[in-house]
């Protein structure tokens, strides 16, 4: 589990759905909200250092712009900013359906729609990028936008699209990158935006969960080994997606989405899993 958590987290096809399917299939109870947002500080240290120097770029001119009104016409200023405002939306919708996240969304029927239908969307968007970027016959190249085109507007569509991921099988690169595909940024700076977007969200969420953890209610261990092994192999896959997206198209990510939904849908309908099997965190 440990190992899918920094495998997949980048990736766009939800580590919390795999996290999720590894406990059904094997029988073992679900590991749970708290598990998967504590492990997940592992990837987004991860992210910290891999994208170091960007963030320390965007954090100092976000900190001038708090006394140079000049400073705020900065693009990376304004990131910084976006970043926040695009975090606020997980943040509130994480509290107010915690219950549910923690309950009717981890139901297999749900995490199998998800995968397809982001999935398709993802699969869409992508397509729309790739027209864009080589034309046709009857359509001129387009320029796709990159993170210094970032609005007001975009940054909240990002951070809503970013929500999407508190239920499993959504993925939070696969929505946000959709999103910005769709908005007409590039793979690469969509790609690049989801993870920055995530730090916050990510960091917070993980540490909101540590009160339980402290309260006995997750084994120190186990969740510890994991958040090391997501670390480690969570910067070997954001070095290996970073080159991936600025040449290859999305569509081996779309057919898995849609290939895994589908056989978790029929896995499901022919009682060989039950939709809540290890459902129950232990």
């Amino acid at each position: 589990m440990e190992n899918g958590e920094g495998l997949t987290e980048f990736l766009p096809i939800s580590s919390s759905a795999h996290l999720r399917l590894v406990a059904a299939f094997a029988d073992w109870p679900d590991p749970g909200a708290a598990f998967t947002a504590i492990t997940q500080i592992g990837t987004e240290t991860a992210v910290l250092i891999y994208f170091r120097s960007d963030i320390a770029r965007i954090v100092a001119a976000w900190f001038r712009s708090l006394s140079d009104r000049r400073a705020r016409h900065d693009p990376d200023a304004r990131t910084g900013w976006l970043v926040i405002v695009g975090s606020i939306p997980i943040g509130v919708l994480g509290l107010v359906l915690k219950d549910a996240i923690e309950g009717p969304f981890r139901d297999l029927r749900v995490t199998a729609t998800t995968l397809v239908v982001m999935g398709v969307v993802l699969g869409w968007a992508d397509r729309r990028a790739a027209r864009d970027e080589t034309g046709g016959r009857h359509r001129a190249v387009r320029r796709r936008k990159e993170l210094t085109d970032l609005s007001t507007r975009d940054g909240l569509v990002l951070g809503l699209c970013q929500a999407m991921a508190l239920v499993p099988g959504v993925s939070r690169s696969g929505a946000t990158i959709s999103g910005g595909l769709l908005l007409g940024y590039s793979r690469a700076s969509a790609a690049r935006y989801s993870f920055l977007l995530a730090v916050p969200a990510v960091l917070a969420s993980g540490v909101f969960e540590l009160k339980d953890a402290g309260a006995g209610h997750t084994a120190w261990g186990p969740t510890l080994l994991a958040t090391l092994l997501a670390f480690v192999v969570g910067y070997a896959v954001i070095a290996w997606f970073m080159r991936f997206v600025s040449s290859k198209s999305f569509m081996p990510f779309v057919v898995y989405r849609v290939l895994l939904g589908l056989l978790l849908f029929a896995l499901v309908g022919a009682g060989v899993l039950d939709a809540h099997a290890g459902g129950s965190a232990g």
